[in-house]
């Protein structure tokens, strides 16, 4: 049975560097059940040369599809072939459309560690009907409590059509002079409009729309991607984007006041009580075969509460196994956990 060795990707974050390993093994889990089949087994933290790796074994050597799946894991640096002690290096593939630059430029209090954003992307995308269909068509992402903007970031490194809420304005400004200032350094062929967001003549806040392709013979044929953001209360999530119109959707929970809405009292002081209202609305604009993925402070809401705000929703959650192995410290009022969940079809 060949084994497998994966070099965990360094992070300046100290705290999370120290959780990478056993978040990448329950990451790897999901990988190996929802995208091939379970095949992959005795997952385990090996040391070589003073130097820490993720091993995992296959029934068989790794196919080229398995290969370019596994290139996409949040955490890895290298992938090697493991055998009597010998690392033999294997060509990975991830699916990268632009310079990481994009993910790590910004630096803000409170930003979502960008590994861990493309970990719960990566997670929820496996919760869907067609588990592995985003390496070959893009999909349609949302956050609905966007930021700075990480998740919308790490959906245009996969290629994907991306939209953001939320009522912050000066997070929407200060992404909007990011993005705009970092297409232009790279060169990007785009387009950016901005202005007042409206629905049936009622001013919701502002939006900022991004047509962009990085290939300029793909621009000149229209083969491009969309990039969106609302500066407006996520409760709003159904009036300006249609019924059962986006592929996935992943957000980092606020941790206290801050995103919060702004439209029901109460809410803005309260997570527990923002996704209560705010699941219901998302889940309406989620495809059938979709899926939801959510991390959250464990402090604030627990586990189970959460997934019966899920459930209520008609969402079918993933539970168990892996899936139940994400928890992780953020800081000393931060235990931060997912949870994915898929829309019937």
């Amino acid at each position: 049975m060949p084994e497998y060795a994966i070099l965990v990707h360094p992070s300046a974050n100290r705290v999370y560097a120290a959780s990478a390993p056993a978040l990448l093994r329950a990451e790897l889990a999901v990988f190996g059940a929802a995208g091939l089949g379970g095949g992959l087994s005795a997952a385990d933290e090996l040391e070589l040369g003073g130097v820490g790796y993720v091993t995992f074994a296959s029934p068989e050597p790794l196919s080229e599809r398995a290969i370019a799946l596994l290139s996409n894991l949040s955490s890895l640096y290298a992938l090697f072939e493991l055998g009597d002690g010998v690392l033999r290096p294997v060509l990975v593939r991830p699916l990268a459309k632009t310079d990481s630059d994009l993910l790590t430029i910004q630096k803000y209090a409170g930003k979502t560690n960008e590994q861990f954003t493309k970990l719960l992307l990566n997670v929820t995308l496996l919760a869907s009907a067609d588990p592995t269909g985003w390496l070959e068509r893009p999909r349609t992402l949302l956050d609905p409590l966007c930021g700075r903007g990480t998740t919308l970031n790490q959906a245009v490194m996969y290629g994907f059509d991306a939209t953001g809420l939320d009522v912050d304005g000066k997070d929407f400004e200060a992404y909007e002079q990011f993005i705009k200032t970092w297409l232009r350094t790279k060169r990007v062929k785009h387009t950016a409009d901005s202005g007042q967001l409206r629905r049936n003549k009622v001013r919701l806040g502002r939006r900022l729309d991004v047509e962009y392709a990085f290939d300029k013979d793909d621009y000149k044929g229209g083969q491009t991607r969309r990039l969106t953001y609302f500066n407006a209360d996520t409760l709003t999530t159904d009036e300006v984007l249609k019924a059962n119109s986006v592929d996935v959707i992943v957000t980092d929970a606020p941790y206290g006041v801050q995103h919060g809405s702004h439209r029901e009292a109460g809410l803005t002081r309260s997570p527990r009580d923002l996704l209560a209202a705010a699941v219901p609305v998302w889940t309406r604009v989620l495809r059938p075969g979709g899926a939801l993925g959510i991390s959250w402070n464990t402090h604030v809401l627990p586990r189970e509460e959460l997934v019966a705000v899920l459930a209520r929703a008609g969402l079918d959650v993933r539970e168990g196994g892996p899936y139940e192995e994400f928890g992780h410290r953020v800081d000393q009022a931060i235990e931060r956990d997912l949870v994915v969940a898929a829309k019937p079809v």
